[in-house]
């Protein structure tokens, strides 16, 4: 059996091709008496480049070069050009050449699955003990994967040929390691892969004189169902036996629906004329844009039809995202009372209110959208260095895009609000709290040393991501050091919040709605 030590070294796969091409020669001379100064090998066709002549001939020729105005004496059809000042280029030879050029091979790689089972979220229950299954890919023309081999809960163990089934039964809550490898016949390894796997019994009977089983696994390599929202980024088992409701995303966008009464939301709806208060003592609303007692009740009707225009957008999100939908509703509702334009403040858009901090989060954290989202504003060089690695003001004109996308305000717009815009803004914020939960998870990763499954449970990650998400990691990293500084066991949310100071204690109540299930109304304040 290889050591996974060993396989962890093994070195890269890579041979070598030959590669055709012409070497073309230029020379770079003088206009006044054709002195050859320098000779420049290029593999293209075309002028050299000035980096090109920049490496051959110098500094000093290069911008003499650069600056040569045209020859008036060529383009009158003269043969002296003694008279002409500055450089030029001629192309003297090509010559047909070859070069050997170190490529890259794609390495083998395995696979994680289950046997036996397809368990469906959220509960992910089982009817038997089913079997892990680890699946070696050879992406090689005539080579195979040969073994597979790894530890099981410390234990070691070996398959030959391309699948190994590993039979599971009940695990301690935390799960059990599994680290596994793929041996190829190309002489090497994939690299070391591993999986967290949890088998609790359910004490459901689902069958005949059977039990019921719970199972979970986490890996990067996992090809079963959709893994829990930011399961994979925790390294966090989810509840066992299922989610809370807040965390749930239902079968049908009828499930999501709400009846909330909300204030701002019927102010919204009068002033845009949408709902005629004028039988209100007040016209229905306050001074400061809400509704009043009598507006709420003459808009009503429309308030609900509102607040629930968006739901199978954000089911359709919460499907392609992984993002929990009760969340996301939740969320919104807290943010913006389901008013996809200015709420409040100025500054903050769409549904979710996203803030310049907000885009910067995002930008920041959720590399796979800003992969998606740099290009489309700014050039793909810029784009491949990072977001980090972008100038100040290439980062401001990405958030500033951001901030368009999401903006919703059209006052040319029926409603004063652009509805189709809704539709990005719906996936831009289930992208945004992707992004928090890959910061808070760096957070807690620095602040305690541990992996945030190890030190706290599933849905108390999930209320830290969404404060971060209202009030900003200078908010949290502070909590979170000064509750792990005091319990160094767990990090649970009511410690955190103990830690929170002054100005940042308004995100307990905002977490405290949101993971409620059930939304207050939020009256005038």
């Amino acid at each position: 059996m290889i050591s996974l030590r060993a396989a962890a070294e093994s070195s890269g796969r890579q041979t070598t091709i030959i590669l055709s091409y012409n070497q073309v020669e230029w020379w770079l001379l003088r206009w006044t008496d054709n002195q050859v100064l320098c000779s420049i090998l290029v593999d293209h066709e075309g002028l050299p480049t000035s980096s090109e002549v920049l490496k051959s001939c110098g500094e000093t020729l290069l911008v003499e070069w650069q600056n040569t105005p045209p020859c008036k004496d060529i383009i009158k059809g003269r043969e002296d050009t003694s008279s002409c000042s500055g450089l030029y280029l001629v192309q003297i030879s090509v010559q047909p050449k070859e070069r050997e050029i170190l490529v890259d091979l794609p390495t083998a790689s395995a696979w994680v699955s289950l046997s036996g089972c397809t368990p469906a979220p959220p509960e992910n229950r089982c009817e038997q003990l089913p079997s892990l299954l680890i699946t070696g890919e050879e992406p090689l023309p005539n080579e195979q994967i040969t073994a597979i081999e790894g530890t099981f809960a410390g234990f070691p163990f070996a398959c030959e040929g391309a699948t190994c089934s590993l039979p599971l039964s009940v695990t301690p809550e935390d799960g059990i390691l599994v680290e596994f490898t793929a041996i190829s016949s190309y002489g090497d390894t994939s690299p070391v892969y591993s999986a967290q796997v949890r088998v609790m019994d359910s004490g459901v009977s689902l069958a005949p004189g059977g039990s019921g089983w719970f199972v979970d696994v986490l890996s990067t390599q996992w090809r079963g169902g959709r893994l829990a929202s930011c399961s994979q980024t925790w390294e966090a088992f989810p509840p066992v036996g299922g989610m809370a409701g807040w965390l749930g995303t239902p079968d049908s966008s009828t499930l999501l629906a709400s009846d909330e009464a909300y204030y701002y939301l019927a102010g919204r709806l009068i002033v845009q004329e949408l709902v005629d208060a004028s039988a209100c003592q007040t016209g229905g609303l306050l001074p400061n844009g809400y509704a009043d007692a009598c507006g709420l009740e003459a808009a009503r009707p429309q308030v609900m039809e509102w607040q629930n225009q968006f739901d199978e957008r954000i089911l359709q999100v919460a499907e392609e995202k992984g993002v929990p939908a009760q969340l996301m509703k939740n969320l919104f509702a807290q943010e913006s009372q389901f008013w996809p334009g200015v709420f409040r403040v100025p500054y903050e858009f769409g549904l979710g209110q996203i803030t310049d901090h907000g885009a910067d989060a995002l930008l920041l954290w959720n590399s796979t959208f800003f992969d998606q989202f740099c290009p489309l504003v700014l050039a793909q060089d810029a784009c491949d260095r990072g977001y980090l690695s972008l100038l100040p003001e290439d980062q401001a004109i990405l958030r500033g895009a951001l901030a368009v996308e999401a903006r919703s305000d059209c006052p040319e717009c029926m409603a004063g609000v652009d509805l189709t815009n809704v539709d990005f803004s719906i996936s831009l914020f289930a992208d945004t709290l992707l992004a928090n939960c890959e910061q808070v998870a760096q957070l807690i990763s620095y602040n305690t040393g541990e992996k945030p499954g190890k030190v706290s449970s599933y849905e108390d990650l999930w209320r830290l991501t969404l404060a971060n998400y209202h009030a900003g990691p200078g908010c949290m990293s502070y909590a979170i050091f000064n509750a792990w500084s005091t319990n160094r066991v767990e990090l649970l949310w009511e410690e955190v919040t103990t830690r929170l100071t002054p100005a940042c204690q308004g995100v307990v109540p905002y977490v405290d709605k949101i993971t409620q299930n059930t939304q207050d109304a939020v009256s005038p304040p």
